[in-house]
């Protein structure tokens, strides 16, 4: 049990530690109310974005470092938006994401973690983002740790709550409206749970002008508990990249292609020698625009799916005039599918004699062995991929960009994830 006399001093406590050991996160903890939320609906700790709620007999039961990780879990939570970069994704998965995402930041930055805190190593330094589409994949490495599926999927069907998810690391379990009903016909019955969140209605869902509105506040405060922590000499590490990441301009994957590609775009000066009927020896600078040839590799094993394919062609064919850029297109599984290579120039649009499909096992040595046989090298190789399968032992003596999908790393060459 707590040696504090109360749940609320308790967190006080821990709240006045984080501020004067972890500036960064205190700044940030600083800006939720705390408040005790009902135990029908708050089981651990749970935040929308504007309120800490918190379950008084879970939070009784941790020890004080397990309470400073508790209230940096939901404050971490809003500084990252989360409750506003779900999207169109599933709520009980995305939540899950979250929580991997954010734990292993708190745990290296020397926090203890609370019992129910979910971490896997292998998600460590990668965002809800990357790691949703690795949990879809592996559904047992996930779902295991929640409620039944059915569950989750009336909790994800429920828009009128918040898209903040699991608190205090754990298994925040939403009720459905009919129980929140008869809960509050009840409320009354228990008098000892007065002073314990037993009356605190559950916060209602956020319409998207308030998510947007307070999106942008988050990411205010964190800029601003970021600067006075590195001025106190107190963000470093792991927090510090992740802080640095973040108030970094964002870019579409598309707006990176289309800068990859415009960058091995050349305007040159030539001093080739004029044909001679001119009749003037001199040999005079002349400006020239060299056509960028560009080689795009486009996976078609089984991970990547058809329509991900043709997002990815159009968003070649769009980009291709732009820059002026002359496009040798493969398609490749365990081997280069047949029909290819296509070739196109600037002006001409993508068009296919046979369906791009492929279905087999990842080799990426086929597509790089291709391109050594050419005469000239590819100003660039663009290879659209999830980066797992077999690779070259030796890295190409031309650029190579791979846009992945997942987690994989790759050896060589610039790797731009695509959400």
């Amino acid at each position: 049990m707590s040696s504090f006399p109360d749940v609320e001093q308790k967190l006080a406590a821990a709240r006045i530690r984080l501020i004067l050991d972890k500036p960064f996160l205190g700044a940030l903890v600083l800006r939720l109310p705390m408040v005790a939320g009902d135990s029908k609906w708050c089981e651990s700790t749970f935040s929308d974005g504007k309120t800490f709620y918190y379950n008084h007999d879970y939070i009784d039961a941790l020890d004080q470092e397990q309470t400073q990780f508790a209230l940096s879990h939901e404050a971490l939570h809003c500084a990252l938006s989360h409750f506003h970069r779900r999207g169109h994704r599933v709520k009980h998965r995305w939540d899950l994401a979250c929580d991997y995402a954010v734990n292993p930041l708190l745990i290296n930055d020397g926090l203890k973690p609370t019992p129910d805190a979910m971490h896997l190593r292998e998600y460590e330094g990668m965002t809800a983002e990357e790691i949703y589409p690795c949990l879809e994949d592996n559904d047992n490495d996930g779902e295991r740790d929640l409620e039944s599926k059915k569950q989750s999927d009336n909790a994800d069907s429920d828009d009128e709550q918040s898209s903040q998810g699991n608190g205090g690391g754990g298994k925040e379990k939403e009720k459905q409206n009919d129980e929140q009903s008869e809960g509050q016909g009840e409320q009354d019955k228990d008098q000892d749970d007065a002073g314990k969140g037993g009356s605190t209605p559950q916060p209602a869902g956020l319409s998207q002008q308030e998510e947007d509105e307070l999106s942008l506040q988050w990411e205010q405060r964190l800029a601003g508990a970021a600067q006075q922590a590195l001025q106190s000499g107190k963000l470093e590490g792991e927090m510090a990249r992740m802080v640095d990441h973040l108030l970094q301009p964002k870019l579409p994957w598309r707006m990176l292609l289309a800068r990859y590609m415009s960058a091995t775009a050349r305007e040159d000066y030539s001093y080739t020698r004029p044909s001679s009927r001119r009749g003037d020896p001199a040999v005079y600078p002349s400006m020239r625009s060299n056509e960028t040839n560009i080689v795009v590799a486009v996976d078609t094993s089984g991970s990547i799916d058809q329509e991900e394919i043709e997002e990815f062609i159009s968003e070649i064919d769009a980009i291709k005039s732009q820059v002026r850029a002359s496009v040798t297109l493969l398609t490749c599984d365990s081997k280069l599918n047949y029909g290819c290579p296509w070739f196109f120039e600037a002006w001409d649009q993508f068009q296919f004699d046979v369906e791009i499909r492929g279905g087999g096992g990842t080799n990426f040595k086929p597509v790089f062995e291709w391109v050594e046989k050419q005469d000239k090298a590819p100003d660039l190789l663009v290879y659209f991929t999830d980066a797992d399968g077999v690779f070259p032992e030796v890295e190409p003596n031309f650029p190579v960009t791979w846009l992945v999908k997942g987690k994989s790393k790759v050896p060589f060459g610039v790797r731009v994830q695509l959400n």
